[in-house]
């Protein structure tokens, strides 16, 4: 039976890494967890556990999550974040995989996304069809800094994630801020040039694609929610694209070189 490696990116998760570990262990044979220099208790619980656990100054998602599974000893990755967890039809079905025999490289599952308690369902928060489960020698994360994906074509499997996205609205909207610092960074290294007008039009686009297209509308407080939480991500990460202009930011500092690898 082949095996797999399970990865998971850290930083500062002591109250989430635990169920994490937990979770992967059911259809791992190893756990590498790569840390961005936390300061609680994360890396500590984690090798209690057995993780292999390796320090690594946040790089920013697609590179981080392809540098885990640089130090994992099996082919074949099931990436999971922090905050996610396998559900139990998930697990039975990996389980009954034969990965020696397939004609895939990747597999891709079904997440579900809360708010605090709440699953967001609307405005295509479900199902939220993500890869996880990938062979790093065919196929790996893209170099985005922020919500970067396995680029591949994969199997895609009914069975779940459990996703705790958000704590709350307030954390949902901290995110925002983050993520959308890390896509005006991934823009800028790849040349998208600063516009006064395209902050506009593309915001204005995602909230009609969200609350139309997907049929948030229909879809009462959540759909809204959903809808004017993707405008404004998306209008801040131009405004922030435009300011590393202003600020004459260097792109190259914004992707890792392999001399940045570190244990």
């Amino acid at each position: 039976m082949i095996k797999i490696s399970g990865t998971i990116i850290t930083l500062n998760n002591e109250k989430l890494i635990k169920d994490c570990i937990k979770s992967l262990q059911k259809v791992c044979d190893e756990i590498i967890v790569l840390d961005s220099l936390s300061i609680d208790k994360t890396t500590e619980i984690a090798k209690e556990l057995g993780a292999k656990v390796f320090l690594q100054e946040f790089l920013g998602d697609g590179p981080q999550k392809k540098m885990a599974a640089s130090y994992a000893s099996n082919n074949w990755i099931f990436s999971l974040d922090a905050d996610e967890r396998l559900e139990e039809d998930l697990i039975s079905h990996v389980k009954e995989l034969d990965l020696e025999a397939t004609n895939y490289s990747a597999y891709s599952f079904r997440r579900r996304n809360y708010c605090g308690k709440k699953w967001i369902k609307a405005a295509s928060f479900y199902p939220d069809r993500v890869i996880r489960l990938y062979n790093k020698n065919l196929v790996n994360y893209t170099m985005s800094t922020s919500h970067a994906y396995v680029d591949a074509t994969s199997k895609d499997i009914d069975c779940h994630i459990t996703h705790y996205t958000y704590k709350s609205y307030t954390d949902w909207i901290d995110k925002v801020n983050f993520y959308s610092t890390q896509s005006a960074k991934t823009m800028h290294s790849q040349g998208v040039k600063r516009s006064s007008i395209r902050p506009i039009t593309h915001s204005l686009f995602a909230f009609f694609k969200k609350l139309l297209l997907k049929g948030g509308i229909f879809q009462g407080i959540d759909g809204f929610t959903v809808a004017l939480t993707t405008m404004f991500n998306t209008y801040m990460k131009y405004i922030k694209l435009n300011e590393l202009y202003d600020n004459k930011a260097d792109p190259d500092k914004h992707f890792p070189t392999e001399d940045s690898k570190k244990q």
